[in-house]
């Protein structure tokens, strides 16, 4: 598993270059059947992804290309799950809170991931396997995307930092919720951690983001109680777990699984278990 970790790296990079070229000329919005926007960049990063992911023999369940029937992927133990643009949204507002995501299931949990921002030319990363050795997450930022193809992947690996959900006690607690889909369950449940903590800080991110924040320990809590997909949650849910956060069912408490006949996630909650 470990060795696929360089190419989907470089995947998500390459996907990224393709869609910063989208972002930084005028283009059309065209909107989806379920009422969701999308773009030329959302189309060229899937093809991108696609054309990378392929060469593994392992199949995959993209957001753009979602209609595969369940009694095909019902057997699938390994698959790969992608959003070729998360927060397509954002990318239409222009302010940068987009990214590219890519995660590996195995047995229905997300256990490697890759989640790349941009327009921070930022890339988070996870394996969270013990057959593979361990759990682990870490950040890089590229000095120079556009050189991905001569780019030394290992080499990159090696410069990243690894990152956790440990906090900065001396900071408030911290929130972080969606920026453009926020719920009033998730100001209910705002103001009644004012009740309980006192000192709260609300903070809006787009797309994936919000796991990241959790992740790299700027944030506290992510809880979202509105619709998401599977291709919005396996990179982020890897990632957020090999950090050492929890990321659970909010009526059950049990952990989000994927690849299922249904791909929409229940509620869910990110958590560094601060303020437990």
């Amino acid at each position: 598993m470990r060795k696929f970790m360089p190419m989907i790296l470089k995947a998500a990079v390459t996907a990224g270059n393709a869609a910063l070229e989208v972002y930084r000329q005028d283009f059309s919005v065209v909107e989806k059947s379920d009422h969701s926007p999308l773009t030329l960049a959302d189309t060229r990063a899937h093809a991108i992804i696609q054309g990378f992911l392929e060469k593994t023999g392992i199949p995959v369940l993209s957001e753009e290309g979602a209609d595969i029937a369940y009694s095909e992927r019902k057997n699938w133990e390994t698959l790969w799950i992608v959003d070729p643009l998360d927060g397509t949204k954002e990318f239409v507002k222009r302010n940068g809170e987009f990214t590219i995501n890519i995660a590996m299931v195995k047995k229905r949990m997300p256990v490697m991931g890759v989640i790349y921002v941009p327009v921070w030319s930022r890339l988070y990363y996870a394996i969270h396997y013990a057959k593979e050795g361990g759990t682990g997450a870490w950040r890089v930022d590229l000095d120079d995307p556009a050189a991905i193809e001569s780019l030394p992947m290992e080499g990159l690996m090696d410069s990243a930092a690894a990152i956790s959900v440990d906090a900065d006690a001396s900071r408030p607690y911290t929130i972080v919720g969606s920026r453009s889909h926020l719920t009033h369950e998730v100001e209910q449940f705002v103001d009644e951690k004012k009740r309980v903590v006192g000192n709260v800080e609300f903070v809006a991110a787009g797309s994936s983001l919000k796991f990241c924040r959790i992740a790299e320990g700027s944030a506290d809590i992510y809880p979202r109680f509105g619709p998401t997909m599977e291709w919005d949650t396996a990179a982020g849910d890897v990632i957020a777990r090999a950090a050492g956060a929890r990321v659970f069912r909010h009526d059950t408490g049990e952990n989000l699984l994927y690849n299922k006949e249904n791909l929409k996630n229940p509620w869910f909650i990110v958590t560094n278990g601060r303020d437990e």
